[in-house]
């Protein structure tokens, strides 16, 4: 479904993206691990077109979405539905107009329409009767679980997570992980997450890819990942202080 070729991006000089190239698969749930800073962000961002590259392509569908103008790039993010890191919910709307926000303005809806929907996508995250609360009166587990309700509430061929595990606690991770791989199940879309916790990709990921330097170093399944030989990668799934990863760095003098 995705083709990432080559792509490019950088910040002030510094490269973020570099030549990466990644295929996503139809149906797959993707999870791209890094560390903090790595580029994740930046990559969902380039994949929903938010952000253009300096160079390289992204095909979806095998339309190469680099080359779209603003119109055409506002039909294709039709298609798909985003989980933001912490939550990215209007404080100033309660959760009905928060979870119906795509309806209410992109779509030709009818109130009672739009009513039936979002207590359909709070029911699919495990919500009911919140339709007036407003994102202060929620807990984070809950203001989670809102953003998912309106990630699919215009009905997304693909799905996109960035860190969706932050900020809760280790109990609610789990049940964010189990609502995605049942929501994954129940809807049937393609889903790219991106995280540095590596029990959630571990759970949820069909392949796991590791993002280091600016490009895409290791792609495989779970097993492959956890099992691998590449130092940088295990590095990296084990959380060890010293390895290639922090080569250079004198931890005595940061002591």
């Amino acid at each position: 479904m995705i083709e990432i070729i080559n792509l490019c991006k950088s910040f002030d000089g510094h490269k973020v993206l570099d030549h990466l190239n990644l295929n996503i698969n139809t149906g797959e749930t993707t999870v791209i691990i890094g560390r903090s800073g790595c580029g994740k962000s930046v990559l969902l961002k380039h994949i929903i077109g938010i952000m253009r590259p300096d160079a390289g392509q992204i095909l979806i569908d095998g339309k190469d979405i680099t080359r779209m103008d603003e119109k055409e790039l506002h039909g294709l993010r039709m298609k798909f539905g985003m989980l933001f890191q912490g939550a990215a919910l209007f404080d100033s709307l309660n959760v009905l107009e928060n979870v119906g926000f795509g309806m209410i303005e992109h779509m030709n809806s009818s109130d009672e329409e739009i009513k039936k929907r979002v207590k359909e996508c709070l029911a699919l995250v495990g919500l009911k009767s919140i339709e007036e609360k407003k994102p202060a009166e929620l807990s984070g587990g809950m203001r989670k679980r809102v953003g998912l309700a309106r990630a699919i509430c215009l009905r997304p061929q693909i799905m996109l997570y960035d860190e969706p595990t932050t900020g809760v606690d280790p109990i609610m991770g789990d049940a964010i992980n189990d609502l995605i791989i049942e929501l994954h199940n129940k809807l049937k879309v393609t889903s790219i997450a991106v995280t540095h916790d590596m029990t959630s990709a571990y759970k949820i990921a069909d392949r796991i890819a590791m993002l280091y330097n600016g490009k895409i170093i290791a792609v495989g399944a779970s097993d492959e990942i956890k099992n691998t030989k590449d130092p940088i990668v295990r590095q990296f799934i084990t959380g060890a202080g010293k390895g290639p990863i922090t080569e250079g760095i004198d931890f005595e003098h940061l002591i």
